[in-house]
């Protein structure tokens, strides 16, 4: 894909097509880099392997933890919203704001294809190729949203297993919202370390909620896991996973 292909949602009809015609054109516009940093190329194939390759939170949560820029091709219903993410800045390009996305449309997300960045970060030295200053939006917000709302509703792999969690910040003061028992829970959080189980017990909680949480505290760096705690016993592992001990 080009630079030119950031610019707009289109039907998947339409990506395909210039998906397409990018793979077959030797036209200068769509000469671009080809090859993402060795190290998310190998955490996708990872990805792949565990059939989460499509897994939209899992992608992002891989570029972040990876600090590495990417263009994200996300199916929205019958569209293709393309999202690049820059870690670094804690920014990304989108011709569209996620935080404009409906719970229904968010719920549904897929991760349709990652290539590397058309476009740099603003101040980048290749002007050139730094885009429209209202094409760039803050990620942590939508990062957030993307957690609460998205379409994962278990934990995160790199979160998930026994552990203990903490939380370092209040959400809500970085204009994060924690609706219903969310905000309790936070609260609870910053106080005193709690498992998975735990959480899940808490009023107005569940499996669903506690793993919405837990993410989306992780890829806002507002997570503290510790494996090493009491909390983070083989019982807690066993209960998540329905396993029981021989």
């Amino acid at each position: 894909m080009s630079e030119l292909a950031e610019q707009a949602l289109w039907r998947i009809s339409a990506f395909d097509a210039l998906r397409l015609s990018a793979a077959e054109s030797s036209r200068k516009e769509f000469q671009r880099q080809t090859v993402l940093a060795t190290t998310l190329q190998a955490e996708l194939r990872h990805l792949d392997r565990r059939r989460d390759g499509a897994d939209a939170l899992e992608v992002v949560a891989a570029c972040m933890r990876l600090r590495e820029p990417a263009l994200v091709y996300l199916q929205c219903q019958e569209s293709v919203w393309p999202v690049t993410l820059f870690p670094a800045q804690m920014l990304y390009h989108s011709p569209r704001s996620l935080l404009l996305g409906a719970p229904r449309a968010l719920g549904a997300l897929k991760t349709l294809e990652v290539e590397p960045p058309g476009v740099r970060p603003p101040g980048h030295w290749m002007y050139e190729r730094v885009a429209q200053a209202d094409t760039y939006h803050p990620l942590m917000p939508a990062l957030w949203k993307l957690a609460l709302q998205g379409p994962r509703k278990n934990l995160l792999h790199e979160v998930s297993g026994p552990a203990a969690y903490r939380a370092l910040r209040n959400p809500a003061a970085q204009e994060m919202p924690t609706p219903g028992a969310l905000g309790p829970a936070v609260e609870r959080l910053r106080k005193e370390s709690a498992s998975f189980r735990k959480i899940v017990s808490w009023p107005g909680m569940s499996e669903e909620r506690a793993s919405r949480l837990i993410n989306a505290l992780y890829l806002t760096s507002n997570l503290i896991v510790s494996r090493a705690s009491q909390s983070a016993r083989p019982g807690v592992w066993q209960w998540l996973t329905g396993r029981r001990a021989s």
